[in-house]
């Protein structure tokens, strides 16, 4: 059976094509302000990345955010379930997975066939999600994608107090005026967001093995203050970020 999923995120959409339960194609690309067309151009290029025509797809099932304007769709899924099916799928082991992508994050605790049995969701606040880090980069005056590596440079934890992004920009500027060395403000940035996600997971309870997903699993600095954090490491899987879209297109083959 060949299936697809999709996740339309608010920042990205990623499309999974799925045969006979091995992923054979993905595709992403920034979701921008048409989705439905975006979306159209990114599953083409799944397609076109597996050898497919689109009629050969058997089933479409879309998660994420922006998943009732997905044009093709043929079921939905929602964006914890799709989490839990796709974190276990790729690392059969998996009880707890913690997604954390631009504008949201979500703790799920599952079981080994990927069913969820407790979740929570920091919901419309940037301060758990990737687009904490991006605001505070820019506070920083340095890129993004430097941010990680530079807070893992750290010698000294720095506290951040701040749960709202706007008010620790403010907390930045004065850190700054105390002359706080970058890499010690970076590390501060990446252990605020571990610890506004660590609540979400322990109060659902979280088992082993965690996988992190999502974009921010790919920023080392953050995965180092979850580690220290928990005080365990958690696993993160080969392009966390479509662990959604994996789920999705394998809730399509059921």
């Amino acid at each position: 059976m060949i299936t697809a999923g999709i996740d339309m995120g608010a920042k990205t959409v990623k499309v999974v094509i799925m045969k006979d339960g091995q992923v054979t194609a993905k595709a992403i690309g920034a979701a921008g302000l048409d989705a439905k067309s975006v979306t159209e151009q990114i599953f083409n290029e799944a397609l076109g990345s597996a050898g497919l025509s689109r009629d050969q797809i058997e089933r479409i099932v879309a998660t994420g955010a922006g998943h009732k304007d997905c044009p093709f769709k043929a079921g939905d899924l929602t964006e914890v379930g799709a989490a839990a099916k796709g974190a276990v799928f790729v690392h059969p082991a998996c009880r707890t997975v913690i997604d954390v992508g631009a504008e949201e994050g979500r703790a799920v605790r599952c079981g080994p066939d990927g069913k969820v049995i407790d979740f929570a969701v920091n919901e419309k606040c940037a301060a758990g999600a990737g687009a904490f880090t991006e605001a505070m980069a820019r506070a920083l005056e340095i890129p993004v994608e430097q941010l990680g590596e530079l807070s893992r440079q750290s010698k000294n934890a720095v506290a951040m107090n701040a749960q709202c992004a706007v008010f620790a920009e403010s907390e930045v500027v004065t850190l700054v005026h105390q002359q706080t060395p970058k890499e010690d403000m970076a590390r501060a940035v990446h252990d605020a967001i571990a610890s506004r996600i660590i609540s979400m997971v322990r109060k659902v309870g979280f088992e082993k093995d965690v996988v992190l997903a999502g974009g921010v699993a790919r920023n080392v600095g953050f995965v180092d203050s979850m580690n220290r954090g928990l005080e365990m490491e958690v696993v993160i899987p080969e392009d966390p970020e479509f662990i959604a879209a994996i789920g999705a297109a394998f809730a399509a083959s059921k």
